[in-house]
């Protein structure tokens, strides 16, 4: 027979108190990090909190303050590893602030109501949103609320502020690449629908391919209609078409829109006896850490994503209780060469 498990008492301010020799307004003070409290009646109040076991009651404070210490963080479709990789860069750096996050799923399409209804129901301190699709919708509900809110990794609408990569500058600099490593020939990957991200890493490439006198002879488009995402089994779809060209007609490098579609692209081309990149050069952008493996070494463009948090953070703590004001960060991302692109000869 299992023996249900005495439960302690709670502790509260005044045990604490006792226990330290000091008011409750002090303990008080001391534990919400009150700066006129001295350092050494503070490690006291600490270690008494600490000897007998004391815990925050959270949910008290909240009522206190008018703060939750909840951040939301809006995630689309997680078939891109890069949204991941966003999601872990937020929980860290969240941490380190002493904020919790509430990761709240919109998938594909219109948003469910229940998601929306939960930006309210917690009383959010602010949120941040990465998803494609519904984004201009979470912002409205946001802006209508009084929610912070701030767009990471997307252009902004209404009142929210935004963060993003230079999404053009980063697309231009793998054409100046590609350009120098002697190609002449170019093809474009992505999904059915481009995200804003998605139009501005075009435009940067296009717009710089014609400056050097090259246009794009090919765009290979697959993916799920009217699913504005990138997946590795659309890369591949498209690996496949490139593969199926004549030799002479095929691009002598490809830009794929994100990494995991140059990843599929590029294994569907080995699959096929293609070389990469001997016979076909393939970037792509994002910087996940997926395209550091031996096997892709993919050339690309990193995002800067520790600093695109950080600044969403700070927004979010600068307008806690108030409306975002629309403003807008582009961070250059870094140039990564590895070696599924054809080197300069310099």
């Amino acid at each position: 027979m299992v023996r249900a498990m005495a439960q302690r008492p709670r502790v509260t301010i005044a045990d604490i108190s006792a226990h330290a020799g000091v008011s409750t307004a002090t303990v008080s003070r001391a534990l919400n990090g009150d700066q006129r409290i001295s350092e050494a009646t503070r490690r006291k109040v600490h270690n008494a909190a600490q000897s007998l076991g004391y815990t925050v009651d959270v949910l008290a404070r909240s009522l206190q303050s008018g703060r939750s210490g909840l951040v939301g963080l809006v995630l689309g479709s997680t078939d891109n590893p890069f949204y991941g990789e966003l999601l872990q860069e937020v929980v860290r750096q969240s941490a380190d602030r002493g904020t919790r996050i509430l990761i709240l799923h919109a998938g594909f399409g219109p948003m469910e109501p229940r998601t929306l209804e939960a930006i309210l129901q917690y009383r959010l301190d602010g949120c941040i949103i990465s998803s494609a699709e519904p984004a201009s919708q979470v912002a409205a509900i946001c802006e209508e609320n009084g929610v912070p809110a701030v767009m990471v990794n997307r252009l902004p609408t209404l009142r929210a502020a935004a963060v993003a990569c230079d999404n053009a500058a980063g697309g231009a600099a793998l054409a100046d690449f590609l350009c120098r490593g002697g190609h002449r020939s170019f093809g474009i990957v992505m999904g059915p629908v481009a995200a804003s991200t998605a139009q501005e890493r075009e435009h940067g490439f296009v717009s710089r391919l014609a400056e050097h006198g090259f246009r794009v002879s090919h765009r290979f488009v697959h993916g799920e209609d009217e699913i504005p995402v990138t997946s590795y089994r659309g890369g591949w779809q498209a690996g496949l078409d490139i593969a199926d060209l004549p030799a002479r007609e095929r691009p002598e490098a490809v830009l794929a829109i994100s990494d995991i579609m140059a990843i599929g692209v590029i294994e569907a081309l080995r699959s096929r006896g293609l070389r990469v990149p001997q016979d076909i050069s393939v970037v792509g952008f994002d910087g996940i850490r997926e395209g550091e493996r031996a096997s892709c070494s993919l050339t690309t463009v990193r995002q800067p994503l520790e600093q695109m948090v950080a600044w969403s953070l700070d927004v979010l703590d600068r307008h806690s209780g108030s409306k975002t004001r629309q403003e807008t960060l582009l961070i250059p991302g870094e140039l990564i060469i590895r070696s599924s692109a054809r080197l300069p000869a310099d």
